[in-house]
C-alpha cells in the first residue's frame, strides 16, 4: 500500500475559493474545426487562400479575395464515440446531434479612379468555434490502494475513494467553519459556508455532514484534523459525465486588396459561451472497518460568458500560383458567470443497521463574475494554386496555452501558476488539397494538433482527416464533407483527492453540408 503525504495533491488544478480549474481554462482556449463544408474538407488549411466564408475566421484578409459579394450557410451532424477504460473495464458511449454551425455574408465594393486599392470587402459571419456536447461513463473496481497520511505517518484517508476528495478539502480547516450550527438547516449552512468561506469549505462541509469525515476532536470547534470513516481497500466506481453547449463568435470583418498581389484584413470578434456539465459518482465498498460503504455524489455546473478578440491578417501572391498568408489572433478576453448545484447521499453502518444521510441543499451557488484571458495565436500559411484545376494548401499555427490567465490575478495566483506549469505551447498542422473537374470539386485534408499539456497525456495529440465533394451550379455551390478526428485523454475523476484517471479514446465523426452563392 503506497502512502501519500498530505501535500495538497492535485491542488495546482483547483481554486479553493472558487470552483474554476485548469479544464475550464483549456475548454475555452481551444478551437475546433467548424465552418463551411469546403473549409472542413481541407481540414481548415485556408490561411493563404481566402475566398470562403470560414476562411475569413482564419485570415481576415480572405474576404477581399472574393470577386463578388458572397454568402454561405452550413449545417453539420456531429457524432462522438467515447471508449472509456477504467481499471481494465471498458465502456463505449456514443451520441450525435445536428446544428446550424455557420452563416455569413461578404459584400465586395470595387474602387474607382484607378486607385491602387482595388476593392474593399465588409463581412459579417456567425460560427461555432467549439462543440462541448460530450457523454462518457467510467465503471470499474479501483484497486489503487493508496492512502493519505499525516506527518506522523498515520493513515487519514484512502486516496482511491471520494473520501480523499473531501479529506483534502477539509484538512487544516476549523470544525466550526465546515459544520452547521445548532438548529441550522443543512441547506442554510451549505449556502452560508459557501458565501463566507468559499468552495473548498463547502466541500469539506459535505464530507463532514455526510459522515464521510470524522474530526479528531468533535467537541472542539478549533479542531483542524480529520480522518475518513472509509477504510482503505478496493472501491467500485460508476462515474457519469454529461456535457452540452458550445463556444461561438460573431465576426465583423473589413478587408481590402492593394494592387494585384496584396490582401489585408481585420476581424473584430464577439464571443459567447453556453456550457452545462453534470457528473455523478456512485461509490461502494465492502472494506473491513469502513463505516461508510456507499456514496452518491452529484455535481452540476452552468456557465455563460461573453468575450472579445481581434485578428489581423494578410495574404500575398508571390506569383500567380504561390500565395503566402500570415495571421495574428489576439487573446480572447472573457467575462464568465457560473452556477453550481450539488447533492450527496451516503449509506453507513450505524450499530449494525444501515443508515442513510442525504444532503440536498436544493440551492444554487452563484459565483462572482471572473475574467479569463486565453492565449493569442500566430498562423503562417502557404498555398499553391494550379490555375483552374486545383490547389494545395498548408497552415501552421502555434499557441502557448500556459499563458491562459484567470483574473483578478490576486484571487487566482495558485491556479495561474499551475496553468503555467502544467500547460504548454502547442503547434497545429493543417494540409488540404482540391482538384476540379468540370462542375465537380474533389477535396481532402489532414490535420495534427499537439497536446496542450506538458505531459502529453492528460489531453493527447489529435489527428484527423477529411474528404469532401462540391458541385458548382454556376451562381450557387453545394458542398458536402465528411471529417474524422481522434484523441486519447487521461481524465481524472476529480481535480483533488480522487484523481485516478479514466483513459478515453474519443472519435469525432462529422458530416457537413453547405450552400453558398453569389449575391
Amino acid at each position: 500500500m503506497k502512502k501519500l503525504k498530505l501535500l495538497c495533491i492535485g491542488m495546482l488544478s483547483m481554486s479553493t475559493v472558487y470552483a474554476q480549474d485548469i479544464s475550464d481554462a483549456l475548454r475555452y482556449s481551444q478551437d475546433n474545426i467548424q465552418g463551411t463544408a469546403r473549409f472542413r474538407a481541407l481540414s481548415g488549411a485556408f490561411g493563404a487562400l481566402g475566398g470562403d466564408m470560414s476562411a475569413v475566421s482564419i485570415n481576415p484578409a480572405g474576404s477581399a479575395v472574393f470577386n463578388r459579394s458572397h454568402a454561405a450557410f452550413t449545417g453539420s451532424n456531429v457524432s462522438v464515440e467515447n471508449n472509456t477504460n477504467y481499471f481494465g473495464n471498458s465502456v463505449i458511449t456514443d451520441h450525435s446531434s445536428f446544428d446550424i454551425n455557420q452563416g455569413g455574408a461578404a459584400f465586395v465594393f470595387a474602387t474607382r479612379n484607378n486607385s491602387p486599392w482595388r476593392k474593399v470587402s465588409i463581412a459579417v459571419a456567425y460560427e461555432r468555434t467549439g462543440n462541448h456536447d460530450d457523454h462518457w461513463n467510467a465503471r470499474g473496481l479501483n484497486t489503487n490502494n493508496e492512502v493519505f497520511v499525516d506527518q506522523n505517518n498515520i493513515e487519514r484517508s484512502p486516496a482511491n475513494s471520494i473520501a480523499g476528495y473531501f479529506f483534502l478539502n477539509a484538512n487544516g480547516l476549523r470544525l466550526d467553519e465546515i459544520s452547521a450550527f445548532d438548529g441550522e438547516s443543512l441547506s442554510d449552512a451549505y449556502l452560508d459556508i459557501g458565501s463566507t468561506y468559499g468552495f473548498g469549505h463547502q466541500q469539506a462541509f459535505l464530507g463532514f455532514e455526510s459522515f464521510i469525515l470524522e474530526p479528531e476532536d468533535i467537541d472542539n470547534d478549533a479542531n483542524t484534523t480529520y480522518f475518513a470513516n472509509v477504510a482503505p481497500g478496493n472501491f467500485s466506481h460508476d462515474y457519469s459525465y454529461i456535457a452540452t453547449g458550445y463556444n461561438g463568435k460573431i465576426t465583423f470583418n473589413v478587408a481590402t486588396q492593394y494592387k494585384d498581389n496584396l490582401y489585408l484584413g481585420l476581424n473584430l470578434n464577439s464571443h459567447f459561451i453556453d456550457y452545462q456539465k453534470s457528473t455523478l459518482l456512485f461509490e461502494n465498498n465492502i472494506n473491513a472497518g469502513s463505516i461508510v460503504n456507499g456514496v452518491e455524489f452529484e455535481n452540476n455546473l452552468s456557465t455563460t460568458g461573453s468575450g472579445f478578440s481581434f485578428q489581423l491578417g494578410g495574404i500575398m501572391k508571390l506569383s500567380p500560383e504561390l500565395r503566402l498568408g500570415v495571421t495574428y489572433d489576439s487573446p480572447t478576453w472573457y467575462t464568465i458567470e457560473e452556477e453550481t448545484t450539488q447533492y450527496i447521499a451516503t449509506v453507513r453502518d450505524d450499530n449494525g443497521a444501515n443508515a442513510t444521510q442525504i444532503i440536498n441543499p436544493d440551492a444554487v451557488n452563484v459565483y462572482p463574475r471572473y475574467k479569463l484571458q486565453t492565449p493569442g495565436k500566430i498562423t503562417g500559411s502557404l498555398a499553391y494554386v494550379f490555375g483552374q484545376k486545383g490547389l494545395i494548401s498548408f497552415d501552421y499555427s502555434r499557441k502557448d496555452y500556459g499563458k491562459t490567465e484567470f483574473k483578478p490575478e490576486g484571487d487566482y495566483v495558485d491556479l495561474n501558476e499551475g496553468i503555467a506549469n502544467i500547460l504548454t505551447d502547442a503547434s497545429t498542422y493543417r494540409l488540404g488539397g482540391e482538384y476540379k473537374h468540370k462542375q465537380f470539386s474533389f477535396r481532402g485534408g489532414y490535420r495534427f494538433e499537439e497536446s496542450p499539456y506538458a505531459d502529453g497525456i492528460t489531453v493527447g495529440d489529435l489527428s484527423g482527416y477529411s474528404l469532401g465533394l462540391g458541385y458548382n451550379f454556376g451562381n450557387t455551390k453545394l458542398d458536402l464533407t465528411y471529417d474524422r478526428s481522434e484523441r486519447t485523454n487521461a481524465t481524472p475523476l476529480y481535480n483533488i483527492g480522487l484523481i485516478d484517471t479514466a483513459a478515453i479514446d474519443r472519435v469525432n465523426n462529422n458530416i457537413t453540408i453547405s450552400l453558398s452563392f453569389n449575391i
